[in-house]
């Protein structure tokens, strides 16, 4: 007779003892670029992942770098947008872009037996980009309709607004893209600033998924030798901050039925000595789905389908923020119980259990952050874009596994003062 499994009874907890995260190993290019290379794949498929800093910030063409990325591969003077599509889709490979202030990214996945045939179209993408006329009206025209629609939605309002309250309008963290900046794109610009910026000088690559030597010869053989060090652009400079003055703002929707709700400040990057504790507080206060947030404001309350925080780190600066949506009828209710989360865990020392709970959840996260090539390229990405070493995590996670109830608090007191925080309220008068 088999032995029957009793299901009334929760398998045993295991605490988490030693976390192994690959290193990415350094070469050098040619022409001087650095690859980072992460060797974890079990397939055979790599990730080529190319960054460039942006340039010195122009408010006068607050898209000219996004923009210029987002249509690398709208045609070169030897293939359409529709050719360069079919040329990366034929060997079954995908093209893709990031864009944010401080970094624009070209990334490439590949079959290892096809990168010889991939590698040139990138390569083509990259440095010969025309940005031809027809596609450039094609890409404002489908922006500005974006634009359109996404100032109908509370949300999307309040998320846009309480950046620029934070940063300033004349801030690339700040900015609210419109229309009018899309419709100002000229081609030319595009074109110039294509030359400055993507050069050999700027890059960075990252290199993740089955890599073996051979993939470091290829990349060699098609990006690292000099035809692209055309020039060099001025590297981005810090962009003074202008935050608004006040701490409660109101815009008002017409026919909004909801509000939506931010609140937050300016805060620190991932180098911060307080980063990880606070990465902490912010996960127990709003971080995942049994946080106190969801806890009171979704569950008890019920006032919203959904409400979160975060600690978001940038280059220069970053920001903690809550954000939801509530009907307009409990809006201040709303705000009244996010305040009142924020006081309990200022005067009131966190149960042992519920941070053990918290602790566990994002020793699981970050394991599962690490579980292919690609998540460990993106790990490294966010590191290395920090200015930071291996070493962060090491201190991230001893962090994570030590910090006790009166740090908690203590954060708490420092970063959690309701009257220092910035309040946006989007939604009916």
């Amino acid at each position: 007779m088999q032995n029957i499994v009793d299901r009334s009874t929760p398998p045993s907890l295991k605490p988490i003892e030693k976390i192994i995260i690959p290193h990415a190993e350094k070469h050098m290019l040619d022409n001087g670029i650095p690859v980072y290379v992460i060797n974890a794949g079990l397939q055979n498929l790599v990730k080529v992942d190319l960054i460039f800093g942006n340039l010195s910030y122009d408010p006068s063409q607050p898209l000219l770098s996004s923009a210029t990325n987002r249509m690398l591969a709208e045609g070169t003077a030897r293939h359409s947008a529709l050719e360069l599509a079919d040329l990366i889709d034929y060997y079954g490979s995908f093209y893709g872009t990031e864009e944010s202030a401080d970094h624009c990214s070209v990334n490439l996945y590949s079959l290892n037996k096809h990168l010889d045939k991939t590698l040139p179209t990138l390569r083509e993408i990259l440095t010969e980009a025309i940005f031809p006329d027809s596609d450039l009206a094609t890409f404002i025209l489908n922006n500005t309709q974006r634009i359109a629609v996404e100032n109908e939605k509370v949300n999307s309002i309040a998320r846009k607004k309480f950046n620029e309250i934070l940063f300033g309008p004349k801030h690339p963290y700040g900015h609210i893209m419109t229309a009018d900046d899309y419709s100002a794109i000229q081609r030319s610009a595009l074109k110039d600033y294509h030359v400055r910026q993507y050069v050999s000088e700027h890059c960075t690559i990252i290199l993740s998924g089955k890599v073996t030597d051979e993939t470091i010869k290829l990349i060699n053989k098609h990006l690292g030798d000099k035809n692209w060090s055309r020039s060099n652009g001025q590297a981005a400079a810090g962009v003074p901050l202008s935050s608004a003055s006040g701490r409660i703002h109101r815009v008002e929707k017409e026919g909004a039925i909801q509000s939506a709700i931010r609140i937050g400040k300016k805060m620190f990057t991932r180098s911060h000595a307080d980063y990880p504790g606070m990465a902490v507080l912010n996960t127990l206060f709003g971080g995942y789905f049994g946080s106190r947030l969801m806890s009171n404001i979704r569950e008890d309350k019920g006032y919203t389908y959904g409400i979160g925080s975060a600690v978001v780190p940038m280059k220069d600066h970053g920001y903690f923020f809550i954000s939801t949506e509530v009907g307009s009828d409990v809006t201040e209710a709303a705000l009244t119980e996010i305040y009142k989360e924020m006081i309990d865990l200022r005067e009131t020392t966190v149960e042992k259990e519920e941070l053990e709970t918290v602790r566990n959840y994002m020793l699981g996260s970050f394991i599962k952050s690490l579980e292919t090539a690609f998540h460990l390229s993106d790990r490294f990405k966010s590191m290395h874009l920090s200015g930071l070493e291996y070493d962060y995590y090491d201190r991230y996670l001893a962090k994570l596994r030590s910090i006790q109830p009166d740090e908690i608090q203590a954060l708490a007191r420092k970063y959690f003062d309701p009257e220092s925080m910035t309040e946006l309220v989007v939604g009916p008068k």
